[in-house]
């Protein structure tokens, strides 16, 4: 057997609670990639493809928050009936092996590493905010600010205190989106239900595909985030609870509480995905109603001043403070929130290609301190390099796309050749499938657009 990365013994075993009141205590990994999905996907790319379609493209926005569930629950399933950590079982698919490791380790950590140019242009969209915010300072010193003080806290391990920060700044900035999209209907810029019933019609203009695949490929759980969400159903502990897993032993009670804490992590996602899915519909119709009528398409060094018309228009000029408090913790915990997957995911992988032993939690202490100041380094490099943060965090979504391709495969051999995934029922196995076939649709059309 191989070696338990998180210490998974029969003393950390814990019987999942069977009330719906009692689940609700051990929900946190779904809220943590909130942390990350509210940020830059919803708030720029979301918006932005409301400013360019109107109405037309609402479907997509929705089709990509409600499809990748049953994928990102398959990867969660992965890890609680393994204790697996994402490298780990990434090595496991078969096929040529460069070195130590499988094809899809490589491609996972090669594909994810051009990510920084999209990080790149979440930090300098932080740092936008705020210099717009202080009135003083320019956009090289907030980026260094951005880029310091999440590598710091990651260094310093303060990530929960952090995660319940943000998300309390994120309920906020929810609220607050919420109420300027009911607002709106006292303005000039109200829209009716038709428009929105037009939009969710499966309308798309040929001209907006490509922005249309990079939405799709940032919004919701996107491909590296449901690759986070291994990491962080393991650090909640439902694969502790669950108990050690040996392949070659039949364990019936092991079994019986794998499903338990499955259905609480169900949960967990399900309501995660009911709140960024709110979010992210608000600021698509927000984006619509008001910069797609006034011919605003947020651009360059423009695009926070621009994204701030969806609330100074509903809610008053007077709002606009509080919307770059708002806006800072929400792109700021997604800079953050990625940083600290990032450092887990490489960590791992460094570990895996055999530099260290991973197993050793004093040496991947010292690596992901390492990494908490290398990536978010290269993140200020691109920003200063490229200086388009609507541009380079588009481009995460083209990757995210290509990304999603292997996530999906992934996803499947998890399901079916590895066959750990028992008891699922015909409504689950239908929803996983068309998540499969949606996530490969837009991938590979998203290569043939670009080719």
């Amino acid at each position: 057997m191989e070696k338990d990365p998180y210490h998974i013994t029969l003393d950390t075993i814990k019987e999942p609670p069977t009330r719906f009141v009692d689940r609700l205590k051990f929900l946190g990994p779904g809220f943590i990639l909130s942390a990350s999905i509210v940020g830059s996907g919803e708030l720029i790319a979301t918006t932005i493809l409301g400013a360019k379609a109107g109405f037309a493209a609402f479907w997509i926005i929705i089709l990509s928050c409600v499809i990748k569930v049953a994928v990102q629950l398959q990867f969660g399933k992965h890890a609680i009936l393994t204790g697996e950590t994402m490298v780990m079982a990434l090595d496991k698919i078969p096929g040529v092996r460069w070195g130590k490791n499988s094809w899809a380790v490589w491609t996972v950590l090669g594909l994810t590493s051009l990510k920084i140019i999209q990080l790149g242009g979440m930090v300098g969209s932080t740092a936008l905010v705020l210099q717009m915010l202080f009135q003083w300072g320019n956009l090289p010193f907030w980026a260094i600010v951005v880029a310091l003080t999440a590598s710091i806290l990651i260094y310093k391990n303060y990530y929960p205190l952090v995660e319940k920060g943000s998300l309390v700044m994120i309920a906020f900035f929810t609220v607050m989106t919420l109420g300027s999209l009911i607002l709106l209907s006292k303005t000039s810029y109200a829209f009716t239900a038709s428009e929105v019933w037009y939009g969710l019609k499966f309308n798309l203009p040929p001209d907006l595909i490509l922005v249309a695949i990079g939405a799709f490929g940032i919004t919701g759980v996107a491909a590296d985030e449901t690759i986070a969400y291994n990491y962080w159903c393991l650090e909640k502990g439902y694969a502790a609870y669950t108990g050690p897993y040996d392949p070659l032993k039949n364990d019936a009670r092991r079994a019986i509480r794998a499903q338990g804490w499955i259905k609480v992590m169900t949960l967990d996602a399900i309501v995660a995905m009911i709140i960024y899915t709110l979010v992210t519909a608000a600021f698509y119709l927000l984006g619509a109603a008001i910069l797609f009528k006034r011919g605003e398409v947020p651009e360059g060094n423009s695009l926070i001043e621009k994204l701030a018309l969806i609330y100074t228009e509903s809610l008053g000029p007077g709002v606009k403070v509080a919307y770059l408090v708002g806006a800072f913790f929400v792109l700021y915990s997604s800079v953050f929130a990625t940083l600290a997957a990032m450092t887990r995911l490489y960590s791992d992988g460094i570990g895996r290609i055999g530099f260290y032993d991973f197993n050793d939690l004093a040496k991947r202490k010292k690596v992901v301190a390492v990494l908490a100041f290398v990536f978010p380094i290269l993140w200020v490099i691109m920003y200063f390099t490229i200086n388009l943060p609507v541009l380079m965090i588009l481009s995460g979504g083209i990757v995210g796309s290509i990304l999603l391709i292997i996530v999906g495969y992934a996803a499947i051999h998890f399901k079916y050749q590895r066959k750990l995934d028992p008891g699922s029922g015909m409504a689950y196995n239908v929803f996983f499938w068309l998540s499969i076939i949606a996530i490969l649709f837009v991938a590979l059309y998203g290569l043939y657009s670009l080719f």
